[in-house]
């Protein structure tokens, strides 16, 4: 990385701020000590400053759902690989989806847990040193014989989901509980069973909270997802079918929605075509646009994860399809962006990212083109700020993934 100097204007074509204002033109800002100093400053003289004016700023965006123990690959053998992998071997595997992430204009993820923990690991290796906002996991809790093990551990014998949770050690971000089973590619709305009564769930969600420790929940369908916004979690990761009871106590609860609509289109794209899997995968997505239409006009709190290290859900490249559905749903470019941003940041607690305006941190993203462009044009990202300094290489990764 690279810092600005003391006092720095950047010149910009075009500029969203990510708290859903309208795109400036020509916006210019001043950086001063890795904050905003100041918004629409007064344009300077051709020549200075650091002149952007043929891209758009916006915002750096945060992925707040990805497993970076996993690629999007549909290889199966490299997926097994990745599941079964020590440490050692994911260690760069992980690092190379940073750099995917960095390339698309994100700045944060909150990673949803992996079987071995290898993710928490490696932020703690990393610390400070990691470009990228980490937030983790660790593992995932689960209900034993029922889904979950790709991601996480179930509670030992005779032991509650609230007791396992207060028996952690793990210095996590955040806890990560599956409370239901996975969306059908078959059955067109079945909805499987909550993993954990509402007694046990709450218990957890108290336990957490008294860690300091915010819960997201994977959840699908109306029970499961009933449960866990009564039980005072954090976020509901994915809500399938959760119908628009659930929106409006999400609403009205200030709960978070991350619909991960993308995992859905990626599965009618990869699945062969014409089969019956593809077409439930299509059908599911469907709903999904029309639930998160229902969301908009609702208030619901949607923030952008893609689930990527899900099949065809590539790290980086998945937000661009995430926020298209976005917008395919009915919200504008300037409301994907916030759900990306801003929401992303409230969601992950995280000061160093968040709207561009005075007095926060200078954390953006540059992109060749205009506005129009997006989101197609995050795959053309011209640089990354992160408080105030530049990152001196955003080039993704060429490397293939280990056999």
């Amino acid at each position: 990385m690279y810092a600005c100097d003391k006092k720095t204007i950047i010149r910009a074509g075009w500029l969203i701020d990510g708290a859903g204002g309208p795109v400036r033109r020509h916006g210019c800002f001043r950086i001063q000590e890795g904050r905003i100093a100041e918004l629409d400053a007064s344009w300077p003289a051709a020549g200075s400053g650091m002149d952007f004016t043929d891209c758009t700023i916006l915002p750096g965006l945060v992925d707040a759902h990805v497993h970076l123990s996993m690629s999007g690959t549909t290889d199966p053998e490299t997926r097994q690989w990745q599941l079964d992998a020590d440490y050692a071997g994911m260690a760069p595997v992980i690092s190379g989806h940073i750099r995917d992430l960095l390339a698309h204009g994100v700045v944060a993820v909150r990673d949803g847990g992996d079987h071995h923990g290898h993710v928490h690991r490696y932020r703690l290796d990393h610390g400070d040193a990691c470009p990228l906002a980490v937030r983790t996991a660790g593992r995932a809790w689960h209900r034993k014989g029922r889904y979950g093990r790709l991601i996480g551990r179930f509670p030992a014998e005779g032991q509650s989901l609230g007791e396992a949770v207060s028996a952690g050690t793990d210095a996590i971000d955040h806890l990560k509980i599956v409370n239901s089973g996975l969306n059908s590619l078959t059955g067109f709305g079945k909805e499987t069973a909550p993993q954990f009564g509402a007694e046990e769930l709450a218990a957890a969600v108290r336990a957490a909270s008294a860690r300091g420790w915010p819960v997201m929940v994977h959840a699908n369908g109306r029970e499961p997802v009933r449960m866990a916004v009564e039980a005072g979690c954090r976020s509901i990761e994915h809500g399938f079918f959760m119908g628009e009871d659930n929106l409006k106590r999400m609403a009205d609860r200030g709960t978070f929605w991350v619909p991960t609509a993308g995992t859905m289109t990626a599965y009618a794209a990869t699945l062969p075509g014409g089969g019956a899997e593809s077409d439930g995968a299509r059908r599911n997505a469907e709903a999904q646009l029309e639930q998160l239409a229902r969301a908009r006009e609702l208030g619901v709190r949607v923030a952008l994860g893609t689930d990527a290290g899900s099949m065809g859900v590539f790290h980086g490249a998945g937000v661009i399809e995430e926020m298209r559905l976005l917008m395919s749903a009915g919200y504008s470019i300037t409301e994907a962006i916030r759900c990306a941003a801003t929401n992303g940041a409230e969601l992950l607690n995280l000061p160093e990212a968040g709207p561009l305006k005075a007095g926060r941190s200078a954390t953006f993203a540059a992109v060749d083109g205009p506005p129009s462009d997006l989101p197609e044009s995050l795959g053309r990202v011209r640089c990354v700020c992160i408080n105030g300094r530049f990152l001196a290489d955003i080039g993704r990764t060429s490397k293939p993934l280990p056999p």
